[in-house]
C-alpha cells in the first residue's frame, strides 16, 4: 500500500503500525478476545496494510511462529518441569524462606533483583524467567506482595543482563560491529547494567506493585502454590539444581571465549552441555533425583507432576508464538528498517539517535538482538 494523506512511505508504515497496536490492545482488554487468535489477526492487517502480498504475510506468520518456538517451546516446557520439582519437592519454599531469612520481608524485593542479574548472566532471558517463576510466585505468596513487586526486579535483572553483558547475542553483535574489547565491554556493561535494573526493578517495582492489583491464573497459581507443614529440601541441593543449567551454559560460553574456533573435542563438549537446550534437559533429569527420589517420591509420582504441569503452560507457549507471528510481519513488512530511516533523518546526537532506534525497535519487536543488529548498522 503506497503513502496516505501526502506522508512518505515509512510515516505510513509507522502510522499503520500504531493503528494495529492500539487495535490490539483494545481487543484483549476491552473486548477479552483471545490473545492468540488477536495478535494472529493483527500480523494478518499489520502485513495487508503495509503492502505486503497476501501468501507473503501467511508466509512471515508461519515462519515468525515456528522460528520463534523452535527454541522456546522446548526450554518452556523443560524450565516447567524444572519448576514443578522445585515446588512439589519444597524447594522453591527453601529459596524462598531463605531469601526473605536474609534480606528481611521488606526488602526481599531487592534480592530478587540481585537473583535475576546473577541468573541472567550465562542464561538467556526467556530461560531465566522460566527457572525463577515458582520463586516469585513463593515469595509473593509468604511475604503477601504483589507478583508485580517480586516479579518486576527479576525481570528488570534478566533483562538488562541479556541486553547488554555478553556473552548474550546483542552486545555480541555489537561488539563485532564495532570491534570492541570484550573485557571493557563486560565491565561497562556491570557499570551501566547495575544502576538500571535497580530503577527498573525494585524501585519501579515497589511503585507500580501498589497501583496495579495482578491476580494469576488460578492453575497457574496452584501448580507453584506452597504446601503447609512438610519437610523442606536443604538450600544446597535446591540451589545447585536450579544453578545446574546457569553453570553449564556458564561452562559453554567460557569454552567458546577460550577456543573460538572450537578446534578442541573438549570446547566441542563443553559447548554441547551448555546450549540451552541440553544444559535444561540434563538439569531436569537431575532434578528427578535430587528433588524426586530422594524426596521419597515414586516413579509414579515423579511421572504425574511432569504430565499435569504442561497443560496450564499450552495457552502460553502458542501466545508466544503468536507473537512471534507478529514481531516477523514488523520485520518483513519493513517497519524496523522505517524506525530506523525516520531517526536517521533527525539529525540528533548520534549516542542519544543509537539509543532511540534500539529502545523503539525493541519495544515494537519485542527482540533485543534485532533492535542491537538494526541500531550497530
Amino acid at each position: 500500500m503506497g503513502a496516505l494523506f501526502g506522508m512518505s512511505h515509512n510515516a505510513t508504515l509507522l502510522l499503520w503500525t500504531l493503528i494495529v497496536i492500539v487495535f490490539l490492545i483494545l481487543l484483549i482488554s476491552k473486548y477479552k478476545w483471545n490473545p492468540f487468535v488477536t495478535l494472529l489477526i493483527s500480523a494478518l492487517l499489520l502485513g495487508l496494510l503495509a503492502g505486503m502480498k497476501p501468501l507473503d504475510v501467511v508466509s512471515s506468520i508461519t515462519g515468525g511462529l515456528g522460528g520463534t518456538l523452535g527454541t522456546i517451546a522446548i526450554v518452556i516446557g523443560l524450565g516447567t518441569m524444572l519448576g514443578k520439582m522445585m515446588a512439589e519437592s519444597g524447594g522453591a519454599e527453601r529459596i524462598a524462606t531463605t531469601l526473605i531469612d536474609r534480606f528481611g520481608e521488606q526488602r526481599v524485593h531487592w534480592a530478587m533483583m540481585l537473583v535475576g542479574f546473577i541468573v541472567g548472566i550465562p542464561v538467556f532471558f526467556e530461560v531465566g524467567v522460566i527457572l525463577l517463576i515458582p520463586i516469585v510466585f513463593t515469595v509473593a505468596k509468604k511475604t503477601r506482595m504483589s507478583l508485580l513487586q517480586i516479579g518486576i526486579p527479576i525481570l528488570a535483572g534478566l533483562s538488562t543482563v541479556h541486553g547488554l553483558v555478553p556473552p548474550h547475542p546483542a552486545p555480541m553483535i555489537a561488539i563485532d560491529a564495532y570491534g570492541a574489547d570484550l573485557g571493557r565491554t563486560i565491565l561497562y556493561s556491570l557499570l551501566v547494567g547495575l544502576p538500571v535494573a535497580i530503577i527498573a526493578g525494585p524501585l519501579f517495582g515497589k511503585y507500580i506493585g501498589k497501583r496495579i492489583a495482578l491476580q494469576p491464573p488460578a492453575e497457574l497459581a496452584e501448580q507453584f502454590a506452597v504446601k503447609e507443614g512438610r519437610k523442606l529440601p536443604s538450600f544446597g541441593m535446591t540451589l545447585f539444581t536450579i544453578l545446574l543449567p546457569v553453570i553449564l551454559m556458564l561452562i559453554g560460553s567460557l569454552a567458546s571465549i577460550i577456543d573460538p574456533k572450537a578446534t578442541s573435542p573438549i570446547t566441542l563438549f563443553c559447548e554441547f552441555i551448555g546450549h540451552e537446550i541440553m544444559a535444561l534437559l540434563i538439569a531436569v533429569v537431575f532434578s528427578f533425583f535430587s528433588l524426586g527420589y530422594s524426596r521419597g517420591f515414586t516413579k509414579h509420582d515423579i511421572s504425574k507432576f511432569t504430565s499435569e504441569c504442561l497443560a496450564p503452560i499450552a495457552t502460553i507457549v502458542l501466545i508466544i508464538g503468536a507473537g512471534g507471528a507478529f514481531k516477523q510481519v514488523l520485520i518483513n513488512s519493513g517497519v524496523g528498517q522505517a524506525i530506523a530511516e525516520i531517526a536517521t533523518g533527525a539529525n540528533i546526537n548520534v549516542i542519544l539517535f543509537s539509543w532511540l532506534v534500539a529502545a523503539l525497535i525493541r519495544v515494537a519487536t519485542g527482540s533485543a538482538t534485532v533492535a542491537m543488529t538494526t541500531a550497530a548498522g
